[in-house]
């Protein structure tokens, strides 16, 4: 589907052309993740301006981008790097199960036995 040095889009907005955009490749995604998606990009370009991108590297790591045009005054450059740091720390857990269904359903990588004690409430050492 995409070669190994490709990086993968999952979504991403525009200040500039006010839209956004999810790659319809993770359209099996619950709809409230993709709302939860749809909102933090959608709020990142209104507060920050910009375009904001997530995508998924070669080892699945999911990144985050943001980048302006030379001319926009009204991006906050530090702004968005201390947005995207509280994306990091608020929504630890959707972006890790975000990077483990990219690695399994697009990797082809096996499901870490830790993922299904979790799941249950339980740490991956049974306590």
């Amino acid at each position: 589907m995409y070669s190994d040095d490709e990086k993968v889009v999952l979504c991403g907005a525009s200040a500039y052309e006010q839209k956004y955009y999810f790659n319809q490749d993770f359209a099996s995604l619950p709809q409230s993740v993709q709302d939860e998606l749809h909102i933090m990009c959608v709020m990142f370009t209104v507060e920050i301006g910009g375009i904001f991108t997530m995508w998924f590297d070669s080892d699945g790591s999911l990144q985050f981008e943001t980048e302006a045009v030379d001319a926009d005054a009204m991006y906050d450059e530090i702004g968005g790097a201390l947005r995207i740091k509280q994306y990091q720390e608020e929504k630890k857990d959707l972006l890790e199960s975000l990077e483990l269904y990219y690695r399994v359903f697009f990797l082809g990588e096996e499901v870490p036995e830790e993922a299904f004690a979790e799941e249950d409430g339980e740490k991956p050492d049974g306590k």
